[in-house]
């Protein structure tokens, strides 16, 4: 339906951005932008740093982070811990004239923020990090910071999008600079196509499907399962694949659609990509895998 494949290693540019390679770093590794070059060096074709947040904050208190070692998996209820809009930035500026690769950045709000005024939260963070940023993600869907989902709901995230699109085109004057959506596994697929089209219709360039689950299949085997947060790794594939191949029937060929979750082989970037992914992001996998993950991904 949408033409023949370029393999994962090979060089693609994608709605006015060169990609060295198709496989990326899921936001949520770098949340400061502290790694951009280390993980450049590993062979990634781009690294989504965040969720930023405008003011600092600590997130969750600890423990906060589980690993589900027998289920390839983590359970992570962080809470946006975050340097805040203006540390983040003065990273990326140091790191930016050393990047080769393109940057996204995923933006969300603070805690304490009231649901009913989070563009403000939205706005401020794509005004202060434009400039450093080749893509932006609008994180709607963190299962840990309270409220954020209601964000979801499609007259909610068309108003949002319209919002960061108008301040998006003030700012940048021209240069291209996508705005992505972030959406949640667990939306029910009217509910992701609602959400979908209202954000595409008020002008996101694509999406980034998906954040982590609430949810925990019958298969997890690991003592942390009953732990609360979002679970991400292994057991969220086959969920994101389908969320990935809803998204790309909901909104067509031209939003540009980055999937991740659970991506462990290169089986499962090509299954992503088949459902319809211009991009892959991985984060957990990595975590038990390292830097030979890179490699088999991008070879």
């Amino acid at each position: 339906m949408r033409g023949r494949r370029e393999p994962s290693q090979a060089f693609c540019e994608l709605h006015g951005l060169a990609f060295p390679n198709r496989i990326g770093v899921a936001a949520g590794l770098d949340k400061n932008a502290v790694a951009v070059g280390g993980l450049a060096r590993l062979g990634f074709g781009f690294v989504e740093v965040g969720t930023v947040t405008p003011r600092p904050q600590s997130g969750n208190p600890r423990p906060r982070l589980f690993r589900l070692t027998e289920d390839r998996a983590l359970i992570n209820r962080l809470g946006f811990n975050s340097l805040g809009m203006h540390g983040v930035a003065a990273n990326l500026a140091r790191l930016r004239r050393h990047a080769r690769i393109p940057i996204g950045v995923n933006i969300g709000k603070n805690r304490d923020t009231p649901t009913q005024e989070a563009h403000r939260d939205y706005l401020a963070c794509l005004a202060a990090l434009h400039e450093l940023a080749d893509y932006v993600t609008i994180n709607l869907s963190s299962p840990n910071t309270p409220g954020l989902r209601d964000l979801q709901a499609p007259a909610s995230a068309a108003a949002l999008v319209s919002s960061l699109v108008t301040e998006r085109d003030r700012l940048t004057r021209g240069r291209p600079l996508p705005l992505l959506v972030k959406v949640a596994p667990d939306l029910a697929p009217e509910d992701l196509e609602a959400t979908a089209i209202a954000a595409r219709d008020a002008g996101a360039d694509g999406f980034v499907a998906v954040n982590t689950t609430l949810s925990r299949p019958p298969s997890l085997r690991s003592g942390h399962a009953s732990q609360s947060g979002g679970l991400s790794g292994r057991p969220l594939f086959t969920l994101a694949v389908e969320t990935v191949r809803r998204l790309r029937e909901a909104v067509g060929a031209e939003p540009l659609l980055i999937g991740v979750g659970g991506v462990a082989d290169a089986s499962a970037v090509e299954a992503m990509r088949a459902a319809g992914a211009d991009l892959v992001q991985v984060y957990t996998e990595l975590v038990y895998r390292g830097p030979r993950l890179v490699r088999e991904l991008t070879s």
